[in-house]
């Protein structure tokens, strides 16, 4: 095994050898193996041990023997105690997820803190095989199905063609000591079972049911490529970075085919579900919508957008005192300065009778009802009315601003102004007024 890893070292994860790398080491098997290997393959490493506090004095051992094998490596060593049952309880997570975030955050900042390249963790075929059951079981896609990848972000895993049998008969080859986690052994977890239970039922049907499986996964990883590279294609013609999101294209939609899958594709990182409402909104009124926890999905007349959701910052009012020549607001940026004369219109700046105004200034969202008299029109028009013959969307129609005095409306910034503060006559004194959104 030993000269197989140097091989896969030196062919796939060549660029390790230059890299400073952050080891996930438990005190078990698989990754007392990894710290081994990557010490026989002169790798540049340090330790990274989680003490997450779940079995009393045997995790206090754990974090004790894991500093001494890295003492007799001569690797430094980090390790962090966690109170993972309250985190657990805070976040509504299970014990296990609760341990893979703590886990993976703490080791994330250890590697921007001291400037690690890459973390490797011991994960093997048999933990593939192991999350493979279980998304099958819990409801998954082809992502799903296609396992645990081996290269994820900054995230290494370089025992994964590895089996425990293998990793096991090195250890007792080479006699390397390990701890053993008592809850392994407990069938109370998913995986647990799952490992004891129903792996060993299919390896009865077929001893060589792990090497079934890897040929089998290795299939719906190029299958999965297929679609990524097919996704690829059609992105260009599908989606567009909007001013205040993503649009993608209903027409083009409908036209291709798999219209379903292909919006799973797009829109899976942004954490939709509903996707038979999502698919459905193709053919739904503008205006409906499907939310996320972080994003919502709107209809509009040719498109879909996507948008975050709205941040605390939405709804709020902000106020400008007089005299105030410059103002930086989460919003913008605003200027005021008097001229002499009325200079080139553009949408972002307006001209006004700075006698007229009421100060502070108030910049605000539209509210329903509002109403105002724009420039170069006759007589008042609701905001709701003047949206729609501009023909906004909806997420248009929520991030437009109101610059106003009072109760009055001086401008829907970078839209229109409002004639009741129009210069009338040349000689008043101008204030012009720009806003760069």
């Amino acid at each position: 095994m030993e000269k197989a890893f140097k091989n896969l070292i030196k062919n796939e994860f060549f660029y390790l050898c230059n890299s400073r790398l952050l080891l996930a080491v438990s005190g078990g098997l698989d990754s007392v193996v990894l710290m081994h290997l990557c010490k026989e393959a002169k790798l540049d490493f340090a330790v990274a041990h989680c003490n997450f506090n779940l079995r009393g004095k045997e995790s206090d051992a754990d974090e004790s023997f894991v500093k001494s094998l890295a003492k007799e490596v001569g690797a430094q060593v980090f390790s962090q105690n966690f109170d993972t049952k309250r985190y657990a309880e805070d976040k509504g997570l299970s014990i296990q997820m609760a341990a893979r975030d703590l886990r993976y955050h703490w080791f994330e900042e250890l590697r921007l803190q001291h400037k690690f390249d890459f973390v490797l963790t011991a994960h093997h075929a048999n933990d593939d095989l192991e999350t493979f059951l279980i998304n099958l079981v819990r409801g998954t896609g082809l992502e799903g199905l296609s396992g645990i990848k081996t290269e994820n972000n900054k995230v290494i895993r370089p025992l994964l063609q590895f089996s425990r049998k293998e990793i096991e008969a090195y250890a007792n080859q080479q006699n390397i000591k390990w701890r053993e986690d008592s809850s392994n052994a407990s069938t109370k977890y998913l995986r647990n079972k799952i490992r004891h239970e129903i792996i060993p039922l299919f390896e009865e049907l077929n001893p060589e049911f792990l090497k079934a499986f890897l040929q089998t996964q290795s299939y719906l990883k190029e299958s999965q490529d297929l679609v990524e590279d097919y996704i690829s294609l059609i992105y260009p013609e599908t989606v567009k970075k909007g001013k205040l999101g993503y649009e993608l294209d209903i027409a083009f939609l409908r036209k291709i085919p798999n219209t379903k899958s292909v919006l799973y594709q797009l829109l899976k990182s942004f954490g939709f579900t509903e996707w038979n409402d999502v698919h459905k909104l193709l053919d739904a009124q503008p205006g409906k919508m499907v939310f996320s926890a972080t994003h919502r999905l709107v209809k509009d007349r040719e498109k879909l957008i996507l948008t975050e959701l709205p941040s605390e910052t939405h709804n709020q009012d902000f106020y400008i005192d007089k005299n105030e020549e410059f103002v930086m607001l989460p919003i913008g940026t605003f200027t005021f300065s008097e001229v002499e004369k009325i200079e080139e219109k553009s949408k972002n700046c307006i001209y006004v009778d700075p006698k007229l105004l009421e100060y502070p200034l108030v910049v605000r969202k539209w509210r329903k009802g509002d109403y105002f008299y724009p420039f170069g029109m006759k007589g008042k028009k609701k905001l709701s009315d003047f949206f729609k013959d501009k023909k906004l969307s909806l997420p248009e129609k929520e991030n437009s601003w109101l610059l106003c005095s009072g109760q009055k409306i001086v401008w829907v910034i970078n839209q229109r102004a409002d004639n009741r503060f129009a210069i009338s006559s040349p000689d008043q004194q101008i204030l012009k007024i720009t806003c760069n959104l």
